[in-house]
């Protein structure tokens, strides 16, 4: 019987595609590339048309060698790997790597599924390709274009700064984003500014009003600039009044509100970090498994469309089976006569498949559940939300704007209410908002109408100040990189985990803050690398490999381009460009001891104050500590030979050690670690202790470490978990569901909102 062989990448995609062909067919996984760039100087060679030396990934070599084995027998080769350019790539070089003359007379095709289903197989099966050498032209040119920089760029950094540094083509324009929003935050001034708000009742039902109109003027944001002006309105206002508001003006509309499209890559991460908190690289791995296959019940299949994509397109068949479940589940009113359609931002049209989508709408999220972890099932329910509501009614609200008199007319308040008169689509689905911008609906107002006096309880005057714009969450950052076009799906992930296993930038209550290692890099490559970490050079580059993927430039010539002005001006840089001049920045203070400059310095263990005229002064401090507690800190003897203790600095943080290192290697803690009470529920035996990570993030251990390795994020209760029994449970905040009391075994998944303390016990 003739055998036929599928390649794909990963052996739980082989596993559920295997269920599905059944005999006549064999089904290999490479486990992703098999071979890459060797990883030295010289595998790009300009100097030969950018002639590139591979090699082995050697935990794939016996991968690979089942599938050369499996080749050799097998009389048809599908080659099935992912459909985008990394997946046309694994294909290519799986090819290359195959023994020519075993495939001689022998047919290789490449097939394309969006989706891991029996259908989407068959389909795929049924019309055969093969590989698209300009997708794999557009990989070659990628990737040479990273090493060259990487290879080129990394060693500078290590010359210049430290060694271990890395930049690369997307993660540095990227740094500079968080580095110039710090810059902003750190440069912001804020302004004081205030609004007058009227507290109103009419019937039975209070509502407030905001102050637009004074003496005839429009009032702006900066208008009332002060406490004096604030009140002396408020008292003029009150007296005018005489305790009541005239209604001069109601206005109803309708206003209609669209759903949201369905998911692509990107946006699929910024939902998945505001609801649900997961980072962009955790959403990542669970789409993946999601897609792969899930075993529900002895039918094992992909629950999920594939998820690197920058299409907003439905398939036909798919939006037809959405409608149909709307209508019997939501009713006919909340389906629009036509199918929705929706504009997708991408530019490559070759890589523009379908919107991330469950494979099967009937398939609803509670029917799965038993079959999903947690995260699954979050994430699953996450996408088959947005899919129905993509095609369902608008939602209709209400609207009113209602403008009262305060004595003359030439002092106007103006309330706003909205309600939902027909829900449509927000009966399934909301989209987060980042903090920044969105609009809020108003509440409900009262019925009123035109001559209607309301009473004036109180007019209150507001105090405000302009805010600096917000640190990027990975949400934002996401968002901001797909909008000035830098990176593609499959890279969003990896630069933000790139950027944090540097240590260029750490998360700060889910938000992103450069280190000064990161501030360094950055003004490193902006002042003398301007060109490379410019956003529109970045996403114009980008633009270019779509070029290469659509067949419209060769790539070598779009690496020629590239290449030589870069050789030229890191040659430049390399000879004229001090250490110093990068990892010193001078203060506006002496040496304490010799009377010198002193200056920010980077270190091997991080950054430090440090006097100019070292070696010969030796004076340094920590540059968070001021020179006084330091002093008074250093004070202490040594318990274990009577020296002197001393503030020291590793890679791991600031410490107390004994001046007479190494004779005496005494350490201990800065700041003992807060005890929090609470047995360690693995041991039983050590409490739970309030420390801080390397990137100065709360955690909770116990104090037997190493013995004992249980930690949790959240912050313990002493309470045992009423549905599993687990001894205790942590409290966990977020913006959307507040402050919640919630099991740490992520099997359970219980959640208790925390009740609100009574005003007793806060005072």
């Amino acid at each position: 019987m003739a055998q036929r062989l599928v390649i794909v990448e990963s052996p739980a995609k082989a596993k559920t595609i295997a269920k599905y062909l059944g005999s006549g067919f064999k089904v290999l996984a490479s486990y992703g590339h098999v071979r890459d760039l060797l990883p030295k100087e010289g595998a790009v060679d300009p100097e030969r048309d950018f002639a590139m030396k591979y090699a082995v990934i050697d935990k794939n070599k016996k991968h690979l060698q089942s599938i050369q084995q499996a080749a050799k027998q097998a009389d048809v080769l599908y080659l099935a790997t992912d459909p985008d350019r990394e997946g046309e790539a694994i294909s290519w070089h799986i090819l290359e790597l195959l023994d020519k003359k075993a495939l001689a007379g022998k047919a290789v095709y490449r097939i394309v599924f969006h989706e891991i289903t029996q259908r989407a197989i068959q389909e795929a099966l049924n019309h055969p390709g093969q590989l698209s050498m300009d997708l794999v032209d557009a990989y070659k040119a990628r990737r040479a274009l990273d090493y060259l920089v990487g290879f080129n760029l990394s060693p500078l950094l290590w010359k210049k700064i430290r060694r271990g540094l890395s930049a690369g083509r997307v993660q540095s324009p990227a740094l500079r984003m968080i580095v110039e929003r710090e810059l902003e935050i750190e440069q912001f001034q804020p302004k004081e500014y205030w609004t007058l708000e009227a507290q109103c009742q009419t019937a039975d039902q209070p509502f407030t009003a905001r102050l637009i109109q004074y003496q005839g003027d429009k009032l702006k944001q900066f208008s009332i600039a002060n406490a004096q002006d604030a009140l002396a309105i408020r008292e003029n206002l009150l007296k005018s009044a005489q305790g009541e508001l005239r209604v001069v003006r109601v206005e109803k509309k309708q206003r209609k509100r669209n759903p949201p499209p369905p998911f692509i890559t990107s946006t699929l991460q910024q939902e998945a970090v505001r609801k649900l908190g997961f980072s962009a690289q955790r959403t990542m791995q669970i789409a993946q498994q999601l897609y792969e296959g899930i075993d529900l019940g002895g039918e094992t299949v992909g629950l999920i469309t594939y998820m690197r994509t920058d299409s907003t397109q439905l398939a036909t068949e798919a939006v037809a089976e959405i409608r149909d479940l709307i209508a019997s589940l939501f009713g006919q009113d909340n389906l629009p006569t036509t199918p929705r359609t929706f504009k997708t931002k991408a530019k490559n049209a070759q890589e523009a498949h379908e919107a991330i989508r469950p494979t099967s709408i009937h398939r609803l999220p509670q029917q799965v559940k038993p079959y999903l972890t947690l995260e699954q099932f979050r994430l699953y329910e996450l996408i088959w939300k947005r899919t129905v509501a993509c095609q369902m009614i608008h939602a209709t609200l209400d609207t009113v704007v209602v403008d009262l008199a305060c004595g003359a007319a030439a002092n106007l308040f103006r309330a706003t209410g909205s309600t939902v008169a027909h829900p449509g689509f927000l009966a399934v689905y909301e989209e987060g908002r980042d903090e920044e911008g969105g609009e809020h609906e108003a509440g409900l107002l009262p019925p009123m109408q035109e001559g209607q006096r309301v009473h004036l309880k109180d007019i209150l005057a507001h105090q405000h100040f302009t805010e600096p714009p917000p640190r990027y969450t990975e949400a934002s950052l996401v968002k901001a990189l797909e909008e000035y076009g830098i990176g593609r799906p499959s890279t969003y992930a990896s630069i933000i985990s790139t950027l944090l296993l540097r240590e260029y930038a750490v998360l700060e209550n889910k938000r992103f803050k450069p280190t000064y290692l990161g501030r360094i890099v950055n003004q490193f490559l902006t002042e003398h690398f301007t060109r490379y970490v410019d956003y529109h050079f970045t996403a114009d580059l980008e633009d270019q490999l779509d070029a290469i993927s659509r067949g419209e430039k060769p790539w070598i010539g779009v690496l020629r381009e590239f290449w030589m002005p870069f050789k030229r001006l890191v040659e430049e840089k390399e000879a004229s460009v001090k250490r110093s001049e990068v990892t010193q920045t001078p203060l506006d203070e002496r040496c304490p001891e010799c009377g010198g400059q002193l200056s920010i310095r980077l270190g091997r263990n991080g950054h430090f104050i440090g006097c100019a005229n070292f070696p010969e002064c030796k004076y340094t401090r920590d540059l968070d500590a001021p020179e006084e507690s330091l002093a008074a800190e250093e004070t202490g003897p040594c318990p274990k030979c009577g020296g002197q203790l001393q503030v020291k600095t590793s890679r791991y943080g600031r410490f107390l050690g004994c001046s007479n290192y190494p004779k005496c290697r005494h350490i201990e803690p800065l700041e003992k670690p807060e005890d929090t009470g609470v047995l360690c529920p693995k041991c039983q035996a050590g409490t739970l202790l309030k420390r801080k990570s390397r990137s100065g993030k709360i955690f909770y251990a116990c104090s037997t470490y190493p013995k004992c390795d249980y930690a949790l994020w959240n912050p313990p209760v002493a309470e045992p978990c009423p549905q599993c029994g687990w001894p205790i449970l942590t409290l966990k905040t977020t913006r959307r569901r507040g402050t919640e009391k919630v099991c740490p075994q992520k099997s359970c998944g219980f959640s208790q909102p925390l009740e609100e303390a009574p005003l007793a016990a806060e005072a």
